[in-house]
């Protein structure tokens, strides 16, 4: 594509050394930088892309997305106010607006992202229907495919406009059902996507290491909904508290859905039971009521189906297809994953205080009246501090025994982290909090501690296969180091 192409409806500030070369790709990091790139000086928390030009330049950049303009530099300069609203814009026009052609889906909200989407996506298989699936674990192009790699909930724009491109030429799949962080709305990541339809599971703290408020949280989460075009759709959780702050940010000409437990909604559920088998419940829609039976559980599953019927609704599809579909979902990878029979220990992707407080109410439903509940747990480091002491807090009143160690500390040390968590416990009882900062020892103590009647939660890693720490990132996986300690129960 032409320069003069690309940045033809680009509000840009200035030209420097413009000439009319070919752009064959973008580029915002120095070292991966291809022969023919334009590459973006993007300025984030960390790192400033203007300080990178020279390598970029070394390795084929023939053109530059700046915020200033750069001294002995011969390759033209597009100059704007921020260039990490600006990539998705050039990304959108390099890629030809890929989701313009695509039923574009959009997922947002604190916990139960990555459940929607993977129901919405069985949903669509379920009628006959292709769906891609773009999230927390990478992307995907069948219920049943490989996971491909993506390094953010939400990828960077340029990779995910490549990725939507390729979705709808290369594979012919015309639904995509997307994971939309906050980060992501707030660093403009998804900007130029046009969605048919925004789904909000829930908004409780997360992420105020970024964002600070949760009116900011708040904000950056609506910008998916302010920005729905005409026809389009917004489900919302009318049990969240922010749910008619929401509503109200829906453009008039985008059709409303409401669904909840609690309130009254559009597609509702009642007469909720919950066993070793998963849920039960009866869902109310339209005046009909129609029972359902889930292997998944818990009452954050239960919300997590009702958002994605109500999509389902919303999209035209009928109703028994989407129940029939959810009622053969198995479970996703690390979300109240049984991965031991005896005792039953579940690993939960939880690491908000909202997060546990779910899954640990959700475990005490299916904990035998003569077992114990015990909880695994840490905090992830270089995050939101403040929700440590929350999430000891919750741990210790819902669990018989918590077990508190490390998370991802990444730069912070282990120690300071699980100080911040015991400071919101009432009391240490060492018979009933037991310390331990080495994750794989902490749940070989499960050996010793939990009898076959108890129900284990390891909280906050779920799916991930990794620890970051101080100065590596080595392989870590909750599940296998459980299946280790119980080889003789393993599911």
């Amino acid at each position: 594509m032409k320069l003069d192409e690309l940045i033809e409806h680009l509000d840009y500030k200035d030209l420097v050394n413009f000439k009319n070369i070919n752009i064959t790709g973008i580029s915002y990091n120095s070292k991966t930088t291809k022969n023919g790139d334009i590459f973006v000086c993007l300025v984030g928390e960390h790192t400033d892309g203007h300080e990178f030009v020279q390598s970029a330049l070394e390795n084929g950049a023939v053109a530059l997305l700046t915020e200033r303009k750069l001294d002995n530099v011969n390759v033209p300069q597009v100059i704007v106010s921020s260039t990490r609203r600006k990539i998705a814009d050039i990304a959108d026009r390099f890629y030809s607006s890929p989701s313009k052609g695509i039923n574009l889906i959009g997922i947002t909200g604190t916990n139960g992202k990555t459940t929607v989407t993977h129901l919405i996506q069985k949903i669509f298989e379920e009628n006959n229907q292709k769906c891609a699936l773009i999230g927390t674990l990478g992307y995907k192009l069948s219920s049943n495919g490989e996971y491909r790699d993506a390094k953010h909930t939400t990828p960077q724009a340029p990779e995910l406009q490549a990725t939507l491109r390729m979705i709808k030429d290369v594979e012919k799949i015309d639904n995509v059902v997307m994971e939309v962080s906050s980060h992501a709305l707030e660093q403009n990541r998804t900007g130029g996507c046009e969605f048919n339809g925004a789904v909000l599971t829930n908004l409780t703290q997360d992420h105020l290491d970024y964002h600070i408020t949760m009116d900011n949280y708040f904000d950056a989460k609506a910008i998916l909904f302010k920005n729905l075009p005409q026809g389009a759709f917004a489900v919302i959780n009318s049990d969240d508290k922010y749910g008619e702050r929401f509503l109200n940010t829906v453009p008039d000409g985008v059709k409303k859905y409401t669904y909840g437990v609690k309130t009254h909604a559009d597609v509702m559920a009642k007469d909720i039971n919950f066993s070793l088998n998963g849920a039960e419940f009866t869902l109310c829609e339209n005046g009909r009521e129609h029972k359902v039976n889930l292997h998944l559980n818990g009452m954050f599953s239960v919300y997590n189906v009702l958002a994605a019927v109500t999509a389902s609704l919303a999209l035209g599809i009928d109703i028994e297809i989407s129940l029939k579909a959810l009622q053969n979902v198995k479970g996703v990878a690390g979300r109240f994953e049984v991965v031991v029979k005896k005792p039953l220990v579940i690993v939960d992707y939880a690491h908000t205080p909202d997060g546990l407080e779910n899954v640990l109410k959700s475990a005490r439903e299916i904990t035998p009246a003569d077992g114990k509940l015990i909880c695994i747990f840490g905090c992830g480091g270089d995050r939101d501090a403040t929700k440590r002491p929350k999430m000891g807090a919750i741990a210790q009143k819902l669990a018989d025994k918590i077990i508190i160690t490390s998370d991802n500390p990444r730069s912070e040390d282990p120690q300071v982290i699980i100080t911040d968590i015991i400071a919101g416990l009432l009391s240490v009882d060492t018979e009933n909090v037991i310390v331990e900062p080495d994750r794989g020892a902490a749940i070989s103590l499960l050996r010793g501690v939990a009898n076959n009647n108890d129900v284990v939660v390891i909280a906050g890693k779920g799916h991930e296969d990794y620890q970051i720490l101080k100065d590596k990132t080595i392989h870590f996986d909750d599940r296998e180091e459980a299946r280790k300690v119980f080889e003789g129960s393993v599911i």
